[in-house]
């Protein structure tokens, strides 16, 4: 089962719809809680933080789009 993930990427044209990339997973500790986010690699763009209960089980992904909006470019990857 795949499952959307959102990430900030700051320059134009580092990824495309359908490249394979590689995720590094960090963790943070919050008052609120274990919290998870990935960075594509290498430095390519990153997630927000995914509570503990939502962490992703392969640092695996498919790009499925990648969007500009209110100068920021947003890409949804779809993680196995």
């Amino acid at each position: 089962m795949s499952k959307e993930v959102s990430f900030r990427m700051e320059r134009p044209d580092l990824m495309h719809e359908g490249d394979q990339v590689n995720l590094i997973e960090s963790k943070l500790v919050t008052l609120s809680g274990t919290m998870y986010y990935y960075t594509v690699e290498h430095a390519l763009a990153m997630s927000d933080n995914i509570p503990a209960a939502e962490r992703l089980t392969s640092l695996q992904a498919t790009i499925k789009s990648v969007e500009y909006k209110n100068s920021v470019y947003t890409v949804i990857a779809l993680c196995e």
